[in-house]
């Protein structure tokens, strides 16, 4: 079980690496790491500049769907509703 769980971090990683941004909500449903957080400290602690900003949750519900089937209950408000996105500064 614990290397599949590195496997998926790891994943997580590359996706940073490649300059692709994440939020939170992406990570736990395209990858399946439910601690982003972690992962962004662990990469800050190694080195590499992470940045992060808000975006709206509708955002990465669209990236989300290019993927997966998702669909957030209809009365969330998705567009009031911010998350933090990382991704990892060249």
């Amino acid at each position: 079980m614990a290397s599949t769980r590195y496997g998926l971090v790891l994943a997580v990683r590359e996706h940073l690496a490649q300059g692709r941004p994440i939020t939170g909500l992406e990570s736990v449903v395209l990858f399946g790491v439910p601690s982003l957080t972690k992962v962004v400290s662990d990469l800050r602690r190694e080195g590499w500049r992470v940045k992060s900003r808000g975006i709206p949750y509708a955002t990465a519900v669209t990236r989300i769907r290019k993927h997966a089937r998702f669909e957030p209950p209809t009365n969330l408000p998705i567009r009031d509703i911010r998350l933090t996105e990382y991704w990892v500064d060249r």
